[in-house]
């Protein structure tokens, strides 16, 4: 398991990229797998710089672990920011016309349905949003 600590902030959103990049780089990952969770991570990264401290800016933690069996990708986001759960909130109907859809959710409903499992939990004052993915 490695992590980083580093400031919620959309400025350090490169440096969260290289990192989960970098533990990939040893496992044979497709591009579109890579690309899938780089924008599960910017998405995640981004909310959390904006929204957890607002109108502060605080840490967050980005773990990330290999797992086998199946090989996969397990990164955790961990903030001291406001509780908040971002799978409690209902899916966006995209089936509507893109003026009658209520803004926001787009981002959450893309990490769900390109991630294998995504879990949230509140436990000791910390927001912990984990996202998986197989990568092979």
């Amino acid at each position: 398991m490695n992590e980083v600590d580093i400031r919620a902030e959309k400025a350090n959103l490169p440096k969260v990229l290289e990192f989960v990049e970098s533990q990939l780089a040893a496992h044979e990952c497709s591009r579109k797998v890579i690309t899938q969770i780089d924008i599960a991570v910017e998405e995640i990264f981004v909310n959390i710089s904006s929204y957890a401290y607002d109108p502060e800016v605080g840490p967050a933690t980005i773990r990330t672990e290999i797992t086998e069996d199946p090989l996969a990708v397990v990164i955790s986001f961990i903030d001291n920011g406001v509780p908040y759960d971002p799978l409690a909130k209902p899916d966006p109907d995209i089936k509507l016309p893109l003026m009658q859809r209520k803004q926001g959710g787009l981002g959450i409903f893309m990490v769900k349905h390109t991630m294998d499992d995504v879990n949230y939990e509140y436990k000791d004052g910390q927001n912990i949003l984990t996202i998986k993915k197989n990568i092979v």
